[in-house]
């Protein structure tokens, strides 16, 4: 049994996430909410996060394969499909060469942990895999349910459709600043991806889809800023969620950046009334 994931999603590392953004969230119609930032094999927090919600979809976005188990990531899964059945799907990834000490043979890794999986019985169907390059989306779409593309463009989901085919998830995560005045949105934008201009899974796929070096250089040009993090009214940036949509997406993951907690809440209200 597949998961209903409903037609948007809310993505935030563990550490933002708690139980009354999670109950908001669900209680503003959005179908799934995604725990980053390398949640542990015990899926703990996302256990807290079932709990405290009735419906909404929960997945990982994602488990890094060099740093949790495949085996106590089975039982974990496990574990929470008895207690919240249909809800939970498992996002995992290879992560990034830079953070990894022992990053050798990843593609090779990632073919092992999705045979792991297998073999501790995770279902094809509720698990998908953090993918940019082509070989990995067609490898997603092999082994998988499909791809969580992270820090892209609508020109990357038209691209990955085309890679993957059809028929797979392809669920693209996508950054978002409820902020008119462009100066103060690409500021907030660039403090925060500063970190990710740094990884070269990013910026080689950044380069593939045609940006340059000067556009990723010293915090990143406008035109990169302004596609990698969408800023205006509620209404401008829905225009460019559901752009992911019109290029071959199932599922759009929004990131409110910016805020904390609870304090996101009236963001993604904003969001809902002309998303959902």
């Amino acid at each position: 049994m597949a998961v209903d994931l409903g037609r948007f999603g809310v993505w935030h590392q563990a550490q933002k996430w708690g139980p009354e953004l999670a109950a908001g969230l669900e209680q503003l119609g959005y179908g799934a909410i995604w725990v980053g930032a390398s949640p542990s094999a015990d899926l703990r927090d996302v256990e807290v996060l079932l709990a405290s919600t009735k419906s909404v979809a929960v997945g990982t976005s994602i488990v890094n394969m060099w740093t949790a188990e495949a085996a106590e990531v089975a039982e974990s899964y496990h574990r929470l499909e008895g207690d919240h059945p249909g809800r939970f799907i498992l996002g995992v990834g290879i992560g990034h060469r830079e953070r990894i000490g022992e990053y050798k043979s990843p593609y090779e890794t990632i073919v092992d942990y999705l045979d792991a999986l297998d073999e501790g019985k995770v279902p094809v169907e509720r698990r998908a895999l953090a993918a940019l390059g082509p070989r990995v989306l067609r490898l997603a779409a092999a082994r998988t349910a499909g791809a969580l593309p992270y820090l892209t463009t609508p020109e990357h989901t038209r691209e990955a459709r085309a890679v993957m085919g059809a028929g797979v998830l392809l669920a693209p995560e996508q950054k978002v600043v409820l902020e008119i005045d462009d100066e103060i949105a690409r500021s907030a934008a660039r403090d925060y991806l500063a970190s990710y201009l740094q990884l070269s899974n990013y910026t080689n796929n950044l380069k593939r889809l045609g940006y340059t070096d000067e556009d990723i250089a010293d915090g990143g040009s406008d035109r990169l800023v302004d596609a990698l993090v969408l800023h205006g009214t509620a209404a401008e940036i829905a225009e460019g969620l559901n752009a992911h949509f019109e290029a071959g997406a199932d599922h759009v993951v929004i990131q409110q950046i910016g805020k904390e907690g609870p304090d996101l809440l009236p963001g993604y209200e904003a969001l809902a009334t002309v998303l959902l």
